[in-house]
Formats: C-alpha cells, structure tokens, sequence
C-alpha cells in the first residue's frame, strides 16, 4: 500500500514538472504549434494540421517554399505543402528517441521565405506499452544462514522496463510466499530496487532450498509482465553482515574524463572472522547504460570511470554499491556523482535562408540571412555571441532563441562596392573560448541608377568652313557607372532650329560612338557658330540620360573676292572722276571702296595700282582706297585717263577683285561731258565667259555643218533613187503626196477627193489622166461610218477588175496652158486642155528634184503635226479617221498617155476608152465662156503661196 502511494506522488510531481517546462518554453518562443502522437505509427500518419494551427494557407506554404529545419540528423515528421499537414516520415520509437524521459518530445522549425518566417513545431511521442519488464537474469541464486533473524533484508535486481509512465513498472508478486515479502524502495532518480523481507526463520534442517518466483508487472493495456526465479540456499550460520561506511558517497568527475579515472571509494566492515569477514563490492540496481559508465573494484571498492562521460546527456549518476560477505550478508550504500561541465563543444552555424544576391536599392533592414547558431555546453559554456565583421554596411540581429537574422544597415551602391565577404563567427563563454565562423558572399545587383556622364559638360570646337560633308568634327563620350544593360550608352541630338535651320541638316551624331559628323558644309559668311545638346542616354529600364552642350565654332577661310562698291561699274554707261587742271598734289580725287565678306585678316583689303595712262600722275591708298594726284596736273598731261585699281585682301591665298576709274582733266562740267561722250569703253570679257562663247560657236557650226551635209545627202540619195526608177521597167509608185481635208473652205472642191495616178519610167512622155472623184470611198471629217464597207470593198479590190467609169473633168479641174505639167512654158493643143493629149515635153531634172524637195517638205510637215492617236495621219484628219480608212493606192493602176484602164477585159477596155471620150466633151451650157481651171494646191504649192502672201 505505501509502496503504492509513494508511485502516485511520483507521477503528480512529473505532471507538474511538464507542465512548469511547458510554460516556459511558450514564453521563449512566439509563433509556436505542439502536436502530441503515440509512437510506433506508420510512415504517412497524419500529426497535425500545420497551415491552420500557425494561421497561414496552403497557398502562403507553397509560395514561402516551406520546409522543416531539424537541428539532428534524423528528420520524423514530414510537410505535405499541398495539404498543409504534417505527416509521419519514419517510424518513431519513444525508447530510442528518449529513454526514459518524460515527456518525450522533439521539435524542429518551419521556416517560409518571402518574406522569412520562422515557427517553431513541438512534437510529444506518447508512450504505448510495448516492452515487457525485464530483469537482468532469468535465474537468482542466493544463499541464506539459516540464522538469519526475520525482518532481513535481501536485495533482489529489479526488473527493468523501457516503457514510462503508467506502462512502467507498477508491481512486484513473490510467490510462494510462506517465509518472504516483498518491499519496493523506490530512489529520487525514479529507479526503485526490491528487497526481499524474512518473514518466518529458515531452517536448514527442515527446508534446505527454496523457489521462488518474483513477477514484475506494468500498468499498461494489455498488462505485460516478467519473471525470474529465485533458488535460495540455506547455509549454516553467519551471524554478522557487512556494513557500509557511509550510506550515502558524493563524488564529482568531469566530462570527458579518460577512462579509469577513479571517483571515490567505498568501504564496508563485517565483524566475523575468516570467509564470513571478507567484504565484496558490486554495483546493484541501476541501468545498463550507467553499467557501462563505471565500474567498481571488487576487493578495494573504488569506483572509476568505464565510459565516455557527458554533460550534456546526464548531469547526474547513482549508484548502488552493495558490500557482502560470503555469509551472505549485505549492505548497500548510496554514491551521487555530479559530472562538471567542460567546454568541449564548439558553437555551430547552420544557414537557415540566404540570398547571395540583393539589389542596391534595397532599403535598409532588407534581410539576406537567417541562421541558427548552437552550443551544447550549459551555462557559460553555452552561451554564446554572434558577430559579423565590421567593415561591411551590414548587421546581425537575434530573433529567437537561437537564431539570428542578418539585415543590411545602410543604402547599398553597387557603383562602389560590387559584393561583399560576411564572415560570421560565434562563440561561447567558456574557458579557454571556442569559436567557429562562416564565409559568406553577398553580390549587390545593379540598378539603373547612375545616368550616363559626359567628360565634359560643355564642349568647344572649331571647324574651318568649306568642309567636306560627312567630315568627323569630334567625339563626345559618356561613361555610365551601371553595368550590363544599363551601361550600355547611346547618342541622340536633340532638335533645334539654329536660323532657320534644324540641327540635325548640319551635324549628325552616331548613336553607338558619339562621333559627331557634319551634314553640310559650312559657310562661315551664313552661319559663324551654332549651339546643340547632344543626349547620352542608357538602356536600363526606365532609361536614365544626361544632356552635353556642344559649340561649333566655324573658322573664316578665304573663300570671298572683295567686292567694290565704289565706283559702280556699269555696262550701259561710264562714270568718269573730272580732276581740274588747277588740281594741287594731293588732291583727292575719288575713294574706291570695296568690302570683303571674310573676316579677321581674309576680310583685311589694301588697294593697289595696277594700271594707270600716267603712273607719274596719279597714286592709290594702300588701306583707304582714295586716288590721289602726286604731282601737280599740267596742261600736257591727257585728258582722259583711265586708272585699273586692284583690291586685294590678306587671305592664304589672297583673292583680288578690280575696278576701272575714269578720271577726266578738265575745269569745267561742259567740257569735262564733251570729253566723257568721246570715252570710249572698252569691253573686257571675263575668261570663262569668252570660252563658253565660243565653245557655243563650236556647236552651233558643227551642228549647221551636220545638218547641211544631211540634208545633200538626202537629196543626192532620192536623185539616185529617181534615176534608178526611171530605168526600171516595172510600174511603181515613186511618192504619193498625202490627202487633206480643207476644213477652211477655201479651196474649190467642198469635198474630199481621192485622186490615184499610177505611172512608169517612161509616163512622162504621156498626159495625166484624173478619174472619177472618189470622195466617197473615204469617211468624211465629221466621223460617219456608212462609207467603211465601201472603203474595205476597193481595198480587196484587183487592179485589174476596177471600174473604168470616169465622169467628165469639171471646168474647175481644167489646166490651163501654164497649169499643165510639164516644163515651164509648154503649151498644148486643146485636146491637151482636155486631159488627153500626150505631154510636150518631158520635166527637166531640176523639175524634178524640185517636186522630190517639195515632198520631203511636206512628209517632214505631216510628221511633225502627228498627234497621240492619230496614226501617223495630219491633225486636219479626224481623231476618228484609224488605219482602216487609208486607201490602198496599189488598186488602179493606169497607163499615162492612155485614156483606157488596165484591165484583163478587152472589151471592157474600148468600152472603157470611148466613155472617157465622151466624158471628156464640156458640156453645152459650159462651152460658151470656158474658165481655166485652178489646179489643186499641193503642199509646196501651198507654202510658196503664203510665202508671197506674207511678202
């Protein structure tokens, strides 16, 4: 019963030490979740829903990249990110992870980025009852006087269970139990030892051995239960026990101590003599692992280190050192050893986050780091310092317990420092110190912060006129302290109009190497100098650009003659400077003034003398220009003098420009105009005008020498070409002049009439015979198309299936004497008038080169008067008349000096011929007073016409 009691206050008082550890840790540590699970579960088991305990969603765990940061090597529990829970990852056994500990709990941290957060997760492992209670040996062998009193006690070896709590150890049954009981003493540390009580002496003459059974059991469900047995030998009396020295040895002994190491020493002392005198020493009722720490020396009773001891595993050892005689009497004696701590753990540094990378425009506290710094020494050992070097913009700061945040402490500038080395060191407070550091390198990526900047902010240069365009006046250079992209610098101009004019039609800049280039060449007599910004400006985003002002200064070059204003030289008339003959030396008698359009020493002009009718006379100014008389002006000296100044100017090389001065010596006005009249003026044509005259001469002869010989060669070529024709003996059309539409009104005929003559080589022996008008074969001017089948019907038509019938002449188309073709002066009988007799006389050749002339003449008219559309026709044709209305003149042929057609039908031609005949007669009412026809005007005959007309 008591020993039942004092199990309960045990467990009241470790209730109350969880739950005081519990409330100390919720203190320490903020944003914190604890999670209690039984151990032993499968791999995949559900531990807690983390997202919802920590107040955070699914989606911040993924976007935060949430992981578990566990400061051992072995990793439990498990994030399922996309549930948000935490899961068993490996099977967990409560005795391995915490002996007998209780509670039994480990932790780990959830850590999220973006920004970091840090919480910290408490896992408790709930025992389950699975390990039996174990004793040390299956057997126990003991050895007992059989006068031994009742009351004695006999230390029996507990059994030991792995589990805690109400799975441990709750009782222990001896059975039988005629002559023991059982007691359980239960020690501060937790560790109970049980004792076996004589109840009823023994003796050895009724009873020499006894069995026992001693069951160990726990309180767990289901209950397990172990077992030993006790063989217990009853001996002859041994009447004294050993007795300790002290009941209780305290010892200390540091960590790490070698082995071996003695502690302390235990002793005892047994009053019998002999055997029953000697004492042995034995650790009794304590664990294993504390078996494997010490050990004692069965004779001295020293006890010495066996194991590697360490501080922060246990702080404390008991130890039951029992002292027996081999009687069989013991005693058991208490030794406490209390390890020191040494500082033999170096502090470490783990990596929580880091980011090698930050931008320069971070703000101040951005954070790049997190880390969690350790010591496993207590006290001062353990207490550790964390630190950073000091020469960087960058500080450390502690979070929670253990970890340590590292923040920047001012504006970065990546211009000036492009990364830095962070070493962090730690150390703890023990004697001598220990300390371990880290290297860490942090790059400052670039902002485009930095706007390009040019060399100079102004830029001067001077660039001659006259230049070449395209020429490189200059470069202008920006440097940008960014890197990359945005250091990467292009030139632009920025427009402006300088008089009138934009700057980029005068300099232009390449965007890539700033080379400033002329556009234009430069006058320095428009323009002197002129202003524009040129822009350099970055490719970051947004881009950055700076402005550079940029004078170009033009530099006068000698590319103006002088020009005189005075005296004014004109071509239409002469000025003349009248000098009277009283004129003393000295005397002014004009001032040439000149001015140059340069400047500076370009622009400098000095006068000179060229020519003078008396150089004795008269002298010029070297800087004013004035004329003045050297001499006194005598009654021999001329008249009319005439005075070539020259102005020159101070230019490499020097341009010059000339006046003449007229200078009249006479007393009076009058008489100074009568010898002005009587100047003559002498003309002085310029070099270049004089080669152009006659050069122009050159082409004009050359081409009137052309033309002339071309116009021989054409006619000596149709001379030929009529010789060549007049010895033929085949009937051909030499040339045909065009027909033309009166549209004046002015001829005779108010028709258009088609006439075809057909001749050989020898039809100038013979008349010309005129057939019937044709007027209706043709489409007339005002563009009806009846006539069109008609015209296509005779052009189809045979030369030797055409009609003969012909219509008498009109009076109207009756030759006179004069008007017959022929040489000049011919005359003919009246059957000549008729149009029947044969030709006087053939046409000389100068006859008939003329009408050869007269139609080229006309053929170059027609030409010359075609317009669009027309086919080559004259403009007094129709725009309606096409290539379909032209007559094919191949149709008729007939044979001059015959009044018959050629034709196949012999009786067609008589009837033919005796027609004509008749058509040939006037009729009666025109017999009376005949009038001589006016023949129809040709083109030649036309244009000699109005030649007279226009005379």
């Amino acid at each position: 019963m008591m020993a039942s009691m004092w199990i309960m206050a045990d467990r009241g008082r470790r209730q109350a030490l969880v739950l005081i550890l519990c409330l100390i840790e919720l203190r320490a540590v903020a944003g914190q979740a604890r999670y209690s699970i039984p151990e032993e579960q499968a791999e995949g088991s559900f531990v807690g829903n983390i997202a919802r305990d920590i107040g955070l969603d699914v989606a911040r765990l993924i976007s935060g990249k949430a992981r578990i940061i566990t400061k051992g090597g072995r990793q439990y529990v498990d994030l399922n990110k996309d549930k948000g829970i935490l899961v068993i990852k490996e099977r967990i056994d409560r005795e391995e992870l915490c002996g007998k500990t209780t509670p039994c709990s480990f932790s780990f941290e959830v850590i999220l980025e973006n920004p970091i957060q840090l919480y910290r997760v408490t896992v408790e492992v709930t025992d389950i009852n699975d390990n039996s209670p174990l004793f040390p040996k299956d057997e126990i062998s003991l050895k007992i006087a059989e006068s031994v009193a009742s009351g004695t006690r006999f230390s029996l070896e507990s059994a030991d269970d792995a589990d805690v709590a109400n799975n441990d150890i709750q009782k222990y049954t001896l059975k039988p139990s005629d002559h023991f009981k059982l007691e359980v003493q239960n020690q501060p540390d937790g560790v109970g030892f049980v004792e076996m009580v004589l109840q009823n002496p023994l003796d050895r003459e009724k009873e020499e051995t006894h069995s026992l059974v001693l069951i160990a059991s726990d309180g767990g469900d289901p209950r397990r239960s172990g077992t030993v047995h006790i063989h217990i030998t009853v001996l002859d009396a041994n009447d004294n026990a050993p007795v300790c020295s002290q009941a209780v040895y305290k010892a200390e002994v540091k960590e790490n101590s070698p082995e071996g190491t003695v502690i302390t020493t235990v002793s005892a002392n047994d009053p019998d003599k002999g055997v029953n005198g000697q004492v042995t020493y034995s650790i009794a009722h304590v664990a294993k692992e504390t078996k494997q720490l010490f050990e004692v020396n069965v004779q001295t009773g020293e006890i010495k280190v066996a194991g590697k001891l360490d501080f922060e595993k246990s702080k404390t050892y008991q130890l039951n050192v029992q002292a027996s005689d081999h009687g069989g009497y013991s005693d058991t004696c208490k030794v406490i050893i209390q390890i020191t701590d040494e500082n033999d753990n170096v502090p470490t540094i783990q990596l929580m986050s880091f980011s090698n990378s930050i931008s320069e425009d971070s703000p101040p506290g951005t954070t790049i780091a997190v880390l969690n710094v350790d010591d496993e020494d207590s006290d001062g050992n353990g207490a550790v310092k964390c630190s950073i070097n000091s020469d960087v913009p960058f500080k450390i700061e502690s979070s929670l317990t253990g970890y340590y945040t590292i923040v920047t402490e001012d504006f970065l500038d990546r211009e000036s420092i492009p990364e830095y080395n962070l070493t962090i060191t730690v150390s703890d407070q023990g004697s001598p110190p220990l300390s371990s550091s880290k290297n860490i390198n942090v790059k400052v990526s670039d902002v485009n912060d930095s706007p390009p900047k040019f060399d100079h902010s102004e830029y001067t240069k001077t660039v001659a006129e006259n230049n070449s365009p395209g020429l490189s006046v200059f470069t202008v250079s920006a440097n940008d302290a960014d890197w990359g992209q945005n250091a990467r610098v292009s030139y632009f101009l920025q427009e402006r109009d300088i008089n009138g004019l934009a700057v980029s039609s005068l300099v232009s800049v390449n965007s890539d190497t700033g080379v400033i280039h002329a556009v234009r060449s430069f006058d320095y007599e428009q323009i002197k100098w002129f202003e524009f910004n040129v822009t350099a400006r970055d490719a970051g985003s947004p881009p950055l650009s700076s402005v550079a002002t940029v004078k170009i200064i033009v530099q006068d070059q000698n590319d103006n003659a002088p020009q005189v204003l005075y005296p004014v030289q004109t071509g239409g008339s002469l000025v003349a400077e009248m000098v009277p003959r009283s004129a003393d030396v000295g005397y002014l008698v004009t001032k040439v003034v000149a001015v140059d359009v340069d400047s500076g020493q370009n622009a400098w002009l000095s006068y000179k003398l060229q020519k003078a009718t008396d150089r004795a006379l008269f002298e010029v100014g070297l800087q004013n220009g004035e004329i003045r008389t050297i001499r006194q002006v005598t009654d021999k000296d001329a008249v009319k003098q005439r005075l070539t100044v020259i102005v020159e100017d101070n230019g490499q090389p020097s341009r010059s420009a000339t006046v003449i001065v007229n200078v009249v010596v006479a007393d009076s006005f009058p008489e100074a105009l009568s010898e002005f009249t009587d100047l003559t003026h002498d003309k002085e044509y310029n070099d270049n005008l004089t080669f152009y005259l006659v050069l122009a001469l050159a082409v004009v002869s050359f081409l009137f020498i052309t033309c002339l010989v071309v116009i021989i060669s054409v006619k000596i070529y149709r001379w030929r070409q009529s010789r060549i024709l007049y010895h033929s003996s085949l009937p051909i059309i030499p040339y045909y002049p065009p027909r033309y539409s009166d549209t004046l009104g002015s001829a005779t005929l108010p028709h258009v009439y088609n006439y075809e003559v057909c001749r050989t080589t020898d039809s100038r022996k013979s008349d010309m015979k005129y057939m019937q008008p044709m007027s209706q074969s043709l489409v007339s001017v005002d563009g009806a198309g009846d006539d069109v089948p008609q015209v296509d019907k005779q052009l189809s038509a045979n030369c030797s299936q055409m009609s003969t019938l012909q219509k008498p002449p009109n009076n109207d188309w009756r030759f006179t004497q004069g008007q017959r073709p022929g040489p000049s002066g011919a005359t003919g009988g009246p059957e000549v008038a008729m149009g029947t007799g044969p030709w006087p006389q053939p046409p000389t050749e100068a006859e008939q080169l003329q009408a050869l002339m007269a139609a080229a003449n006309e053929v170059s008219e027609a030409t010359a008067t075609l317009g669009p559309g027309t086919m080559g026709l004259s403009t007094r044709y129709s725009p309606q008349f096409t290539l379909q209305h032209v007559p094919d003149y191949r149709q008729n042929v007939y044979i001059p000096g015959s009044t018959a057609t050629l034709t196949s039908n012999p009786q067609q031609q008589q009837a033919t011929a005796q027609q004509a005949t008749q058509q040939a007669l006037p009729p009666p009412q025109a017999s009376a007073q005949p009038e001589p026809p006016k023949a129809a005007q040709t083109p030649a005959s036309k244009k000699k016409s109005t030649k007279k007309e226009k005379k």
